[in-house]
């Protein structure tokens, strides 16, 4: 029997020309459906998580779905409990990962989704702590996490807000694509064997802005106006289209695995 999980992993909460969470709200819609009409989100990733909650809010309403912030709350643990559905959003990504830590909701959340099945979605730095680790974020160690691992709903990495490198870059630091070859070049980069007892293959899913990839169970689709590179070690990255059918990259028999 598969996994019930369903996650909707963003790339980017906002695109160039449009509001917060515009580009996506229809998929937010069709991910989250009628049955669900509360969401509990998790702001931790920024300093200001009053504001964002009402950022948030607000575009949750115009959706149709009521919001709780999980900051709000004085039992964080209880509120994911007793939740229907999880929206993590951006921010850095060490900061949230550590807040997650602080207020013991790692093992919660992942039992929420991955055994309890409620939908999940995260946007930037919220879709970066979804996989095996954030060992591949952007974003600066402003804090320190107790742990790189994170909450494991996926056996992969994802790096949002990937940028193709710019051939008229004068620019000579390591472009984006370096930094993850990098990654895949140290010979312990370890398979993980989280508690979803799903093998991690040695590698790493590059997200457009503008892509999202949508998990049903054990499927997975490439989804949004933007492609994705997929990093494999000791491969060449490959381009996928929107459309694209990554499920090989959920079992632990990837064709694609070194």
């Amino acid at each position: 029997m598969g996994s019930p999980r369903r996650l909707l992993l963003i790339s980017n909460s906002t695109l160039h020309g449009g509001g917060y969470l515009g580009h996506c709200q229809q998929h937010i819609q069709s991910f989250l459906g009628q049955n669900v009409r509360r969401v509990l989100f998790i702001p931790y990733a920024l300093h200001d998580r009053d504001a964002y909650a009402r950022t948030a809010r607000e575009k949750f309403e115009s959706l149709g779905y009521g919001l709780d912030s999980i900051h709000e709350s004085c039992d964080p643990v209880e509120a994911v409990r007793k939740s229907e559905a999880i929206f993590i959003g951006g921010g850095n990504t060490f900061r949230l990962l550590k807040a997650l830590y602080d207020n013991c909701l790692i093992h919660e959340i992942r039992k929420r989704v991955l055994e309890d099945g409620i939908p999940y979605m995260g946007s930037s730095a919220g879709t970066n702590v979804a996989t095996v680790s954030i060992n591949t974020t952007n974003d600066m160690p402003i804090v320190y996490p107790p742990s790189l691992q994170a909450l494991g709903l996926v056996p992969f990495n994802i790096n949002p807000h990937y940028l193709d490198p710019d051939i008229k870059r004068t620019h000579m630091g390591e472009t984006r694509e370096e930094r993850i070859c990098q990654y895949h070049e140290e010979p312990n980069t370890p398979p993980v064997l989280l508690e979803n007892k799903f093998k991690c293959f040695h590698l790493h899913q590059g997200l457009r802005e503008g892509t999202m990839l949508l998990v049903e169970g054990d499927n997975a689709t490439l989804q949004g106006v933007t492609g994705a590179r997929l990093f494999l070690r000791g491969k060449k990255p490959t381009e996928h289209e929107p459309g694209t059918d990554f499920s090989f990259l959920l079992t632990d028999s990837n064709p694609l695995n070194p």
